[in-house]
């Protein structure tokens, strides 16, 4: 993993991890494909990057949606993909009604359980070599979306999400 920001952004920090903040400096290579980014989505403000190396199909992230204060109510994320193909997952969140009076939350229910309950609201993309993903509006408020393992993804995945840090 590798963050990489402007300078006069607070260093990065969520679920309880905080990665070294390299600066646009030291990655020539990364702004470049940050100005390409910019380019092809005119507009968008992205001020970092989060690198993330995918070792295989073992390497995965579970279901999540990028919803810190620190991205905005409306956050942009544009995730680039390098090398091996991967499926990425994005599934409709459960109305908070329908869990209370269950007294739990939607990421305490079985994933077996989630699953069946929720496929007509879920969507898998082949993110392939050079792919562009991007998220936003009220994706991370209304969806979660993950990286699921798979065993036949042998070779290396590199995952470039391009973000705005609010301040």
């Amino acid at each position: 993993m590798c963050y990489v920001s402007s300078p006069e952004l607070m260093e990065l920090s969520y679920s309880g991890y905080q990665p070294h903040t390299h600066s646009w400096d030291d990655f020539p290579r990364l702004r470049e494909l940050l100005d390409a980014v910019r380019k092809a989505l005119p507009g968008s403000r992205f001020n970092s990057v989060l690198l993330n190396r995918y070792k295989g199909g073992g390497d995965y992230v579970s279901w999540h949606a990028d919803d810190e204060k620190l991205y905005g109510l409306t956050p942009e994320i544009a995730s680039l993909s390098f090398g091996c193909e991967r499926e990425f997952l994005l599934r409709k969140k459960k109305p908070k009604a329908a869990l209370q009076g269950q007294g739990k939350t939607a990421a305490e229910e079985p994933l077996s359980k989630r699953l069946k309950s929720n496929t007509i609201d879920q969507h898998s993309f082949n993110l392939k070599h050079g792919s562009l993903l991007v998220m936003r509006g009220y994706t991370q408020r209304d969806w979660l979306h993950s990286v699921p393992k798979r065993a036949k993804a042998t070779e290396t995945r590199i995952n470039l999400t391009f973000r705005l840090i609010m301040q």
